[in-house]
């Protein structure tokens, strides 16, 4: 594996982030507004301009000066994406959510479904044509982007955008989606966090067999099955080879399982100035790259940043996330390998079918042995012996698993592996119960209130997705109660949000219904891909009643 996430652009595009703090401090500073430039003419004219700035001792220079330098020698940022209405939307498509009987859910549902238009980007021409001047990558076809700072596609976004897009009967738009996350596995050998220079260097959680199999579920589309495979194929050696992957040895047997690992040891490009900050009083150049490391690991997890990867909740710097087997991640790769093994079938390779089969078996044992906690009926990220490093075997051991409770202790219901098996249900749904983190507005990401985004009061449009989803398929009745009574209070904060925002929102206050989400490095995002399909997914499997109120009770 290796990174490519920098180029001549990019350091200098660092550069002009550094100087650009000094020039304007804090607060809202966005420091990926300055790594998503375009240039309007060669590099090397933009770095004698930029050289020929007067500065102060500090390395600032005067704010109207780095004003008219940046409006003179590049395109807004984001502006290499351009709008692409999408070819199969309609303002109302036919049977779009039958279940939805109230108007105001219905009439606030349209609105939502009206967004996607409004985030349909293309890569503009010029990307292709002069690539030195972007860290934008090139791609094939239309994409839905999460919105606001987010001006690109991202990855694990995209399986609740499509979620979303196949209730809004978009299947040309959800196919070009998946298409463009194939072009850049194939490119660069893993799909990226997002479609940038500088996150090539790292994935994110790898949900894009779960894309293909929710594509092929609305559309059986064989055909676009059999395209996929190969990539899928790829994409199962990313995370099940190298340094994604770690043995744990128990008294019976040895246990593969992933881990989130980036190839990356230097600050994150887009988050360059709090990423030297972070690091400013950690003195040795070796403990240095190893917090990097550590840092662009934990934002291929997605979960960035959450005490659930740090040594010291209350220090950054403790983050430890290659030294975790995190439940989620050996979840999706589980999903992973289950639809491969039933796409294989479908395309008539039965003995490759059988092979992932039988990996699909050893992970569901290793997950049920390494993670499973019977007395909290809950399954457990497991911390890493120091060993990891090494690449050699770990020893199971019970002390190991982290005990503390997050949302993700529960994923492993969304797969029909575990939410098939009742009495299993009916012990996790008890502990999710007496959790602590089932609140007014949905379920809380974790119960620790740090100030990180990915923790407490936070909730987070895919993790109610995912748990709500595998209670409501388990079959047991009191999971079904519980499912509903998690979109219930979800759509809700959703929907009284937006009528007072007139947006909808990246993350939620899940104390207060009605109420967007804090914390974390960047102020609050709207637009918002996946809130928007989580929405749309949940009205379509389980309706809104005409007799039921909508506003916060």
């Amino acid at each position: 594996m290796t990174a490519v996430a920098s180029t001549p652009l990019l350091a200098f595009l660092e550069r002009l982030q550094k100087t650009a703090l000094a020039t304007f401090g804090l607060p809202d500073f966005d420091p990926k507004f300055y790594v998503d430039l375009s240039l309007k003419s060669d590099l090397a004219a933009v770095e004698r301009a930029f050289a020929a700035l007067p500065r102060s001792p500090d390395g600032s220079v005067r704010v109207k000066d780095l004003e008219k330098f940046i409006a003179d020698h590049f395109g807004d940022a984001g502006a290499d994406m351009v709008p692409a209405r999408p070819a199969d939307f309609v303002p109302e498509p036919e049977g779009f959510l039958p279940r939805v009987k109230n108007p105001a859910v219905r009439a606030w549902a349209l609105e939502v479904h009206a967004l996607w238009r409004d985030l349909s980007r293309r890569v503009d021409d010029a990307v292709r044509e002069q690539p030195d001047r972007h860290t934008l990558l090139p791609l094939p076809g239309p994409v839905i982007i999460p919105g606001s700072r987010f001006r690109e596609v991202y990855y694990w976004d995209s399986y609740w955008v499509i979620r979303g897009l196949l209730a809004s009967k978009m299947y040309v738009t959800a196919k070009s989606i998946v298409n463009n996350l194939v072009y850049l596995l194939n490119t660069y050998g893993h799909v990226l966090n997002g479609a940038r220079v500088y996150y090539t260097n790292r994935s994110q959680p790898p949900l894009l067999s779960s894309m293909i199999r929710a594509i092929y579920e609305k559309t059986h589309d064989v055909k676009f099955v059999e395209e996929s495979l190969l990539a899928l194929r790829k994409e199962h050696g990313f995370w099940t080879s190298g340094l994604h992957q770690i043995t744990v040895q128990d008294r019976e047997c040895s246990h593969n399982l992933s881990r989130y690992y980036a190839m990356w040891d230097k600050p994150r490009p887009e988050s360059f100035t709090i990423d030297e900050e972070s690091a400013s009083n950690i003195s040795s150049s070796s403990e240095k790259q190893k917090f990097y490391r550590e840092v662009a690991s934990t934002a291929e997890s997605g979960w960035d940043f959450s005490t659930r990867w740090m040594r010291n909740p209350e220090d950054i710097t403790t983050l430890a996330t290659t030294s975790i087997l995190p439940v989620d991640l050996n979840i999706y790769i589980l999903r992973m390998e289950l639809d491969i093994a039933f796409f294989e079938e479908i395309a008539g390779n039965p003995s490759i079918a059988k092979h992932f089969l039988e990996a699909a078996k050893a992970r569901e044992k290793a997950v049920s042995t390494v993670f499973w906690n019977e007395r909290m009926g809950q399954w457990l990220d497991y911390w890493l012996g120091d060993s990891s490093s090494c690449m050699e075997g770990q020893h199971w051991d019970a002390a190991n698993q982290n005990q503390k409770v997050f949302a993700s202790n529960f994923i492993p219901l969304w797969i029909n592996v575990f939410n098939s098996d009742k009495t299993l249900v009916e012990k996790v749904v008890k502990s999710l119960r007496s959790s602590g983190l089932l609140h007014n507005a949905g379920i809380a990401t974790s119960l620790t209130n740090s100030s990180q985004q990915w923790d407490f009061p936070n909730g987070w449009a895919p993790l109610q997705h995912m748990i709500a989803e595998g209670l409501a398929r388990s079959g047991s009745s009191e999971a079904r109660s519980l499912a509903e009574d998690i979109v219930i209070r979800w759509i809700r904060t959703n929907y009284v949000a937006y009528k007072k925002t007139r947006a909808m929102h990246e993350k939620y206050d899940v104390q207060k219904c009605g109420e967007f989400g804090g914390g974390g490095e960047y102020v609050h995002q709207t637009g918002f891909g996946w809130s928007n399909g989580v929405v749309l997914a949940f009205l379509e499997e389980f309706g809104w009643p005409e007799d039921r109120q909508i506003d916060c009770q």
